[in-house]
C-alpha cells in the first residue's frame, strides 16, 4: 500500500488528538470556552483559538509529510493563513519546530504568555502517533509523489466544535449536529487531472466514555488510482475481488408503486426551499439535516443516507476531495449538481464530476477553490442516475439557484 497513505492516516490521528486535546485539557478547554463568548474577545488572548487550532492541525499535517516526503510539504493546500499578529504588534509565522520546547516558545507569543496551555498544546504536537491498519498492508501500490496534491481541511464544522454539544440524539444513525459532526479532511488529487485519488476522513469525537469523558474517534480512507480501488470499508480486503462488486452494488430500484421513496438524502440545514421541496417528493420523510459537509458526505461513504446534495456555492476543495476520493474507490462519486441539471439525461453524457486542480475562472480569495456548481455525493452510478431521473420531474436548473 502507498506509503504516503500510511503516512497520513498517522497524521490525521495526530490531528484528532489536538482536536480532542483542545477539548479536555483544562487550559486549552479554557481557551476554546473564551470563543462562545458572543460578540466579544477577551483581551488576554492575541488570537481567536478556534484558528490557531485549525492553523496547528494544518501545519502538523503539512511538516509531518514534508519529513517523510521532501518535496511534498509544499503541495499541501488548505484554508487557514498561518500568519498571526500578537498583541505587541509582532507577525508570528505557526509552524510546528523541531523541538517540543521550541514549540512552547513558539505558541507562548502566539497566546501572549499563556505557558501553560502553550505547553499543554506542545505535548500533544510532538506526542508520537501509530496508526494501524491490516488492510494497509495487503495491497502493494506505489503512486509517483510529483503527480500528487493534497487539500487539507484541519477542523471542518468549527462552529461545532466550539460549540461543543456532547449530548445530541442522532435520527437514525445521523447527527444534526454535535461534536460528532467535526471531521478532519485530507484529500490527495492528481494534479495534471484533478482526479481525487486518495481521501482520509478522521471523525475525532465518535463515542465518549461517560466515566472519563474522553473521547473516541474513528478514521475512513480510501484510494483509487489506476484500476485499484480499496477503502476501509470494505468487510475482507483479502476477498476483495469476489466480494467488492457484489458489495457495493446498490441495491435493485423498486417500481414507483411499490416504494414511492426509495431514496434518502442528507442535507444542511441553510438549504434552498425549492431543493427540499423536491427532495420531499423523491425521498418523503428520509431527508436528514446536518452540521458539516464533512459529515455530510461521511453519512453517504457509511451507507447512513444514499445521496449527499447541496445547491450552494459555499464548499470548497478542502471540503470535498477526501470524501470524493473514498466515494471513487466505492464505485461513487462527487458531481457538480448544476451541470447535472443543466444536462440532457438522454444524451448519456458522463457525469459532470468534481475536479481539483483548478481554480474558478475570475474568482479571487478562497471563492477561486468554491464548488461554484453546489455538489451531489454518491455511492454508486446506477444509484445516482435513478435519483436524478426522479428529480428532474420536480427541479429545474434555475430551481436550484433562485
Amino acid at each position: 500500500m502507498s506509503d504516503i497513505l500510511r503516512e497520513l492516516l498517522c497524521v490525521s490521528e495526530k490531528a484528532a488528538n489536538i482536536a480532542r486535546a483542545c477539548r479536555q485539557q483544562e487550559a486549552l478547554f479554557q481557551l476554546l470556552i473564551e470563543e462562545k463568548k458572543e460578540g466579544e474577545k477577551n483581551k488576554k488572548f492575541a488570537v481567536d483559538f478556534k484558528t490557531l487550532a485549525d492553523v496547528l492541525v494544518q501545519e502538523v499535517i503539512k511538516q509531518n509529510m514534508e519529513n517523510k516526503f521532501p518535496g511534498l510539504g509544499k503541495k499541501i493546500f488548505g484554508e487557514e493563513s498561518n500568519e498571526f499578529t500578537n498583541d505587541l504588534g509582532e507577525k508570528i509565522i505557526m509552524r510546528l519546530c523541531p523541538t517540543e520546547e521550541e514549540t512552547v516558545d513558539l505558541l507562548n507569543k502566539v497566546l501572549n504568555g499563556n505557558k501553560l496551555a502553550s505547553e499543554a498544546l506542545a505535548k500533544v504536537v510532538h506526542q508520537d502517533v501509530v496508526f494501524t491498519d491490516p488492510a494497509l498492508d495487503l495491497v502493494e501500490i506505489n503512486i509517483p509523489q510529483d503527480i500528487l496534491g493534497i487539500w487539507v481541511d484541519p477542523i471542518d464544522s468549527t462552529y461545532q466544535y466550539i460549540k461543543g454539544s456532547a449530548d445530541i440524539k442522532s435520527n437514525q444513525g445521523i447527527f444534526p449536529s454535535g461534536l460528532q459532526c467535526v471531521t478532519i479532511l485530507i484529500g490527495v488529487y492528481d494534479i495534471h487531472t484533478g482526479v481525487p485519488l486518495m481521501g482520509v476522513i478522521n471523525q475525532p469525537f465518535v463515542s465518549q466514555d461517560l466515566n472519563t469523558l474522553r473521547w473516541k474517534g474513528q478514521c475512513y480512507w480510501g484510494l483509487s488510482y489506476m484500476g485499484t480501488n480499496i477503502h476501509s470499508l470494505l468487510p475482507s480486503i483479502s476477498t476483495r475481488n469476489s466480494r467488492e462488486t457484489q458489495s457495493q452494488e446498490p441495491k435493485p430500484l423498486r417500481s414507483e408503486a411499490e416504494c414511492p421513496h426509495p431514496f434518502s438524502a442528507v442535507i444542511s440545514t441553510s438549504e434552498k426551499e425549492t431543493i427540499k421541496t423536491a427532495l420531499s417528493q423523491v425521498c418523503g420523510e428520509r431527508v436528514f439535516r446536518a452540521a458539516g459537509a464533512g459529515y455530510k458526505s461521511l453519512c453517504v461513504v457509511l451507507g447512513l443516507v444514499d445521496i449527499y446534495i447541496f445547491s450552494e456555492d459555499t464548499t470548497f476543495k478542502w471540503d470535498s476531495c477526501a470524501a470524493h476520493a473514498i466515494l471513487r474507490a466505492m464505485g461513487g462519486g462527487m458531481v457538480d449538481l448544476k451541470e447535472c441539471l443543466e444536462r440532457n439525461p438522454d444524451t448519456g453524457l458522463d457525469l459532470p464530476q468534481l475536479v481539483y486542480h483548478v481554480g474558478n475562472e475570475g474568482a479571487a480569495g478562497v471563492d477561486q477553490w468554491a464548488n461554484k456548481g453546489g455538489l451531489i455525493a454518491y455511492r454508486s452510478k446506477k444509484q445516482l442516475e435513478g435519483f436524478l431521473s426522479r428529480l428532474f420531474q420536480y427541479l429545474g436548473p434555475a430551481d436550484a439557484y433562485t
